[in-house]
């Protein structure tokens, strides 16, 4: 058997699968946020419920996504949005904990690994998996392998600047807000939840959660329409600069935010206007296993 953790900006999931992939058991639980000691004490719990409840043996290791990674240089967490992570020795933390063997990786990368290997992208030799959620992040497979890079940052298209920034229902977007990485206008601050939300506030003076947003876009609000549509035009331009790059055969959605269904209604029409090439063949999909993709990568990582 093997335990997966994804221990995301909100919540910290916890899954036992069998060797044949097959779920044994699931729970999920709310993320301390800021509190790094309390979220090393909520993965133990987690894992602790995990093997009581499954008889899994003492010395099962455990894989564990993370938003952001270790760095290659110090060993420690750089890249995280959940920037209580930032210069930690998670890796190491977690196993004193745990008394077990862990071994960490980026939380979309976890997702892509899952989506490619029995999910939205089986079947394609390229996939580009992709997380809009509390961050944005995004994992690169080919052929059933997870590149990872000397940097240990591949996929890593949230922190680049919003390609193509104009002005855009009379807002101009340059520089682009604020991002916790230090610089303004990454992808991130415009793409994952909060950025949807900051948006529609910016042109509504209404605050809803991304959620909200995409729910009243389904029952036709106009305000959330067009923030929606602000949305997918920011996504498109985004994702046909991946597409430009590595030229992948699908691109599987996931995250909170990619449950809204306008994304797979216009992003694909829009991404033709962007992408390098007299046709667009690559696929957008939303991810087959849910937000709990990750957390199945993670189990997988051993």
């Amino acid at each position: 058997m093997r335990i997966g953790i994804d221990l995301g900006g909100t919540k910290t999931e916890g899954i036992v699968l069998g060797d044949d992939g097959t779920e044994l058991f699931r729970k999920r639980l709310a993320t301390p946020s800021g509190d790094y000691e309390r979220s090393i004490a909520t993965v133990r719990n987690l894992v602790d419920e995990l093997a009581a409840t499954t008889e899994i043996l003492a010395d099962t290791p455990v894989g564990v996504g993370i938003p952001g990674t270790i760095s290659p240089a110090t060993g420690l967490v750089k890249n995280a949005n959940s920037t209580w992570l930032i210069g930690k020795s998670l890796d190491k933390d977690l196993a004193a904990a745990l008394g077990r063997s862990v071994r960490l990786a980026n939380d979309a990368d976890c997702f892509a690994i899952s989506e490619a290997s029995d999910g939205a992208g089986k079947g394609f030799s390229t996939v580009f998996g992709v997380i809009l959620g509390t961050g944005v992040g995004g994992g690169i497979v080919v052929d059933g392998r997870l590149l990872t890079g000397p940097n240990a940052i591949a996929g890593e298209w949230g922190h680049n600047p919003l390609p193509a920034m104009n002005v855009v229902s009379g807002f101009d977007e340059r520089p682009g807000p604020k991002c916790y990485c230090g610089r303004r206008g990454c992808i991130e601050t415009f793409l994952s939840g909060p950025g949807l939300s900051a948006d529609h506030l910016l042109h509504t003076g209404e605050d809803y959660s991304a959620a909200q947003i995409s729910g009243m876009c389904e029952d036709g609000n106009r305000e959330a329409m067009a923030s929606m549509d602000r949305y997918c035009e920011r996504l498109a331009r985004s994702l046909a600069v991946v597409v430009n790059i590595i030229d992948p055969g699908v691109v599987v959605l996931g995250g909170g935010v990619s449950n809204a269904e306008r994304i797979y209604q216009r992003v694909p029409e829009l991404l033709v206007r962007y992408v390098f090439s007299d046709h667009t063949k690559t696929k957008l999909r939303k991810n087959l296993h849910g937000d709990s993709s990750g957390v199945r990568g993670a189990a997988w990582l051993w």
